[in-house]
């Protein structure tokens, strides 16, 4: 895996991705940033949420479940003083389907977190990592 950064002006960067998009990041005005993108550790923690989403889709997906919502909402709280690492990330997952079973919600949670999102597992080594979820039943209709 590789990328690329590319400094524009004042703070702002364009990363682009080995797969070849791009995401522009930028630091807050008091850091002399211009405040057009994404600050880098929200970076990591999108990266985070991304990554444990995706595992929980394609398990539950795969658990033959009628997945048709997930949104992760993550709230991490970093060190005073420098480097500022995550200390905590909670990750609240809100699955939404069609009699979705717990049972495959809980496991599907629990497998991203312990085995599946290398993400989550590496800013575990800094943060305390906790999660919870809440099942919402579909309407009927798809998302």
């Amino acid at each position: 895996m590789k990328a690329r950064i590319k400094w524009v002006e004042s703070m702002s960067f364009v990363g682009e991705s080995g797969s070849g998009h791009s995401v522009v990041m930028d630091g807050a005005p008091e850091s002399g940033g211009r405040d057009l993108g994404v600050r880098p550790m929200e970076m990591l923690l999108l990266g985070m949420g991304g990554c444990t989403a995706f595992d929980v889709v394609l398990i539950l997906k795969k658990a033959r479940q009628k997945i048709t919502d997930c949104v992760v909402t993550l709230e991490a709280s970093r060190a005073d003083s420098e480097p500022k690492v995550f200390t905590a990330i909670h990750v609240h997952f809100t699955v939404t389907g069609q009699q979705l079973a717990e049972k495959q919600v809980a496991r599907a949670v629990e497998l991203s977190a312990d085995k599946y999102c290398s993400a989550s597992i590496m800013l575990g080594k800094t943060a305390t990592i906790t999660h919870d979820y809440e099942i919402v039943e579909a309407d009927g209709g798809k998302h």
